[in-house]
């Protein structure tokens, strides 16, 4: 009987070690915001060296 007071309580205790902390959970946000902050910034960085790239001819025509 005491075996399976332990294992009970052993499970318990896992299961309680599993839930996220509020500390953790903002930790994870963090890191997800700066992920989307690296994203987009590879994005305009992209963009940016696309118009780079472009032929931008700004000298006008006068007849």
């Amino acid at each position: 009987m005491k075996k399976v007071a332990y294992v009970f309580a052993l499970a318990g205790a896992f299961s309680f070690a599993s839930c996220d902390s509020p500390a953790e959970e903002r930790a994870e946000e963090r890191e997800e915001n700066l992920e989307e902050m690296e994203d987009r910034a590879e994005e305009r960085a992209e963009d940016m060296d696309d118009m780079d790239h472009m032929d931008m001819d700004t000298t006008a025509v006068i007849e």
